[in-house]
């Protein structure tokens, strides 16, 4: 193998730190992503040393990594350096409706980017939340959940109340997930029409 050149070394380390710090998207960093395609082997290579694997997908437009360790569940020795983090249910019930979401939005065809209001987003969630008389809490607290959202890279804001489905969240919900979770929220539905409250960690009061 040849020794990569100074140019391709810098682009190189760019491309590994921004997967580090995050998700790459091909339509809002596109030479990035680009640098990232062309340069997937060496990507691959250095981040292995540190038990990673790039996941690059090239049809939706975007990239990122995630820990061997999720591979191979019985390795052991391995330091996890991409945390797997337990979400509180509010933010998994608000994640597995946007996934449904734009599985119908996808199904659909037509437009590539799927974009809800804030207001969208609220009524998707209402359902599975304690009737509140209290309009302004339950805002807020919608709010909370899509801002978490936004910190994970699964909703992008785009201003005005406004905020694009990001197509990674495909990779992070899949089939399985939704139908363990379609059980839990058709439970938590029945809660929330007897005005109990279910609790962010999923426990009921």
């Amino acid at each position: 193998m040849s020794q990569p050149t100074a140019r391709a070394e810098s682009e190189l380390s760019h491309v590994v730190t921004a997967l580090m710090k995050g998700v790459v998207y091909r339509d809002t960093h596109a030479q990035l992503f680009a640098d990232l395609v062309t340069l997937q082997p060496q990507v691959r290579d250095y981040v292995a040393v540190i038990g990673l694997s790039v996941v690059v997908d090239d049809t939706e437009g975007y990239a990122y990594l995630r820990s061997m360790a999720d591979d191979d569940e019985e390795r052991e020795g391995t330091l996890r350096l991409v945390a797997r983090r337990a979400l509180p249910f509010e933010v998994s019930l608000l994640l597995a409706l946007l996934r449904k979401r734009l599985a119908l939005f996808d199904s659909e065809g037509g437009q590539t980017r799927l974009i809800l209001g804030r207001d969208e987003i609220v009524e998707m969630v209402r359902v599975f939340l304690p009737s509140s008389s209290n309009e302004v809490r339950l805002v807020t607290r919608v709010e909370g959940m899509v801002h978490r959202a936004v910190e994970l890279g699964f909703l992008r804001a785009l201003g005005e109340g406004q905020y694009e489905v990001r197509r990674v969240l495909k990779a992070f919900v899949d089939a399985q997930w939704l139908a363990d979770l379609d059980a839990r929220l058709a439970e938590y539905s029945g809660y929330a029409a007897a005005g109990q409250n279910v609790q962010t960690d999923g426990t009921v009061e």
